[in-house]
């Protein structure tokens, strides 16, 4: 399956007004690819397509929501009317709701699906329909919950789980009938974006924060560009929470344990979320950054992804070290082995 390089690609991106979809638009514009921007916040994506056009790019703007399916076909019609059509399209949007399963209503459960699930499948389907004659690569932003549940995240987890499942289910589909369509699902970790703001709180502290380590959204811009070049089947950002997934795995009761015991007070924090972000659950909110507001930093690098986006090399580079180390090992024993052969001689020449 060959795909464009990202200069010559069009490229949709759902919930591109903030966090991990600013950061891949503007990450995309950067190297040459024209785009369609989709969000509920005009505002923000007018913002975002100018400064787009002054750096040369072009964007064209669509408002949104991923949970109604004829909100997605306009976005489709408006690639058509603007460049033809489509070769990547990224399923970025979604929203939360924090707080116990027993406290949160099942009307905030149900939007939560129907955004982040049902806003995934109306994509999904939409771009499958579209690519299945040109080609092109569909992108679902997953989690590393969905591998592995955490505590006061209940809704989220279980539509990025129906995510990974459904993502599966179309890729296999799709390969099934030789369509020349890559579908990918990218796992970040927690992810320093405004995302946690946005999310609507059941919780008793003034604001959400990130589980550490957090990284940079630009990694997973990156993760999710290359996915769009190069046919991948999933994509982790970040190890450090992707090591939990790796642990529910294979020792899921002392995960359980563990998140009962750090989960619930290490979601919280102090620090008030700014009221213009706060609870985008219904409707949009304060966007147009790519970062959130919370103290701690992030990371801006992962070997783990780089070993993900680049396995020859990661293979190359490994052998060669362990090669290294081999020669450095048999020098080592060489060596001695000389040492025990002059002391040999010399005791020999003594002795005589």
């Amino acid at each position: 399956m060959q795909l464009k390089p990202i200069r010559d690609q069009v490229i949709v991106i759902t919930g591109a007004s903030s966090g991990i979809g600013l950061a891949t638009a503007h990450l995309a514009a950067s190297r040459g690819a024209r785009l369609v921007l989709v969000s509920r916040n005009r505002e923000a994506l007018d913002a975002l397509a100018a400064e787009i056009s002054r750096g040369g790019g072009e964007a064209a703007v669509v408002v949104a929501d991923v949970a109604r399916r004829e909100d997605l076909e306009h976005v489709a019609a408006r690639a058509r009317e603007a460049f033809g059509g489509f070769d990547t399209w990224v399923n970025n949007a979604g929203v939360s709701v924090y707080g116990t399963v027993q406290d949160i209503p099942l009307a905030d459960h149900r939007r939560v699906f129907d955004v982040d699930y049902w806003g995934v499948v109306h994509g999904s389907l939409i771009a499958a329909r579209e690519l299945r004659e040109r080609g092109g690569a569909i992108i679902n932003i997953g989690s590393v919950l969905s591998d592995r549940a955490l505590v006061l995240q209940g809704p989220y987890a279980a539509a990025k789980h129906a995510v990974k499942a459904f993502t599966d289910t179309l890729r296999m589909e799709l390969e099934h009938d030789r369509a020349p369509v890559s579908v990918t699902l990218v796992k970040p970790s927690a992810i320093d974006t405004p995302f946690f703001e946005h999310a609507r709180s059941r919780l008793d502290a003034p604001g959400i924060r990130n589980p550490p380590p957090a990284y940079d959204p630009s990694l997973v811009a990156k993760a999710i560009l290359h996915a769009a070049e190069t046919p991948k089947r999933t994509i982790v950002v970040g190890l450090g929470g992707y090591a939990i997934s790796l642990m529910g795995a294979h020792f899921p009761r002392l995960t359980d344990l563990m998140m009962e015991a750090v989960g619930f007070q290490g979601q919280k924090t102090e620090v008030p979320t700014p009221p213009g972000r706060r609870d985008n659950l219904y409707a949009p909110r304060q966007d147009g950054m790519e970062h959130s507001g919370l103290p701690g930093g992030r990371r801006e690098t992962s070997v783990y992804l780089e070993a993900q986006l680049h396995p020859v090399v990661t293979a190359a580079a490994i052998v060669g070290v362990a090669a290294a180390i081999g020669g450095i090992l048999a020098a080592r024993r060489s060596g001695r082995g000389r040492v025990r052969d002059i002391e040999s001689e010399f005791r020999r020449a003594g002795g005589a």
